[in-house]
This record gives C-alpha cells, sequence and structure tokens, in this order.
C-alpha cells in the first residue's frame, strides 16, 4: 500500500536553448510550473505521509525564481534537464517519484528513475 503525495510550484525565468536552431535559441522567458510527486508507504499517526507545507518550502527554496537559468546551470536549461535537476535536489530530502517542469500550459517533461 502506498500513497502519493503531489505539490505544485511555479517560478519565472529566463532561458535560451544552446545548440539549437528555432526560436528558442534566443533570450527568451516562462513562467514554469513545476509538480512533485513523492511516494510514502507509511502515515504519521495524524493520517500524513509528510507534510505538504513541508515539501513545498523545500521546493520553493530549490526553485530559481527570477534568474537566467544558464548563469545557474551548467547545463542547457530545457524542460527535461530541468526536471532532472529539481529530481536530484528534492531526493535529498524525500522519496521522491517524479518531477514534471511545464514551460507553458500545453508542454512539459517529467523524470523520473526507472527501477
Amino acid at each position: 500500500m502506498s500513497w502519493k503525495l503531489k505539490v505544485r510550484d511555479k517560478f519565472s525565468a529566463a532561458h535560451y536553448l544552446r545548440e539549437y536552431k528555432g526560436k528558442c535559441e534566443k533570450l527568451h522567458g516562462h513562467t514554469f510550473q513545476v509538480e512533485v510527486e513523492i511516494t510514502v508507504s507509511e502515515l504519521d499517526r495524524t493520517g500524513i505521509g509528510i507534510d505538504f507545507t513541508e515539501i513545498k518550502k523545500k521546493l520553493a527554496e530549490i526553485l530559481p525564481d527570477h534568474t537566467l537559468l544558464n548563469e545557474v546551470f551548467d547545463f542547457n536549461p530545457s524542460a527535461e534537464n530541468l526536471a532532472r535537476e529539481i529530481y536530484r535536489r528534492l531526493k535529498a530530502f524525500y522519496p521522491v517519484t517524479a518531477v514534471t517542469v511545464w514551460e507553458s500550459e500545453d508542454a512539459a517533461a517529467t523524470y523520473t528513475e526507472d527501477n
């Protein structure tokens, strides 16, 4: 038996995609939406797996709000790479199973670690 906990947050940032041919090679910005999925197999005595407030606080600390992502990260800041990096950082604190980064309302990338 397990529960999937999900929290969402957003951040605004600019980026450009190196070695990409098209309009995204130019500097532009997004309001990124981030959804984190955490799987727990036990609840505490109050019936909570991990307090949503705690997860949201840690996620907010990790998100690179109002930055130029190319200056923050040493990788090409695509939605795919951002999802992997946010996953990696949160995994140090929680049993994360998936991170989805939406760069628009109809385009997203999800990172999971296949078993």
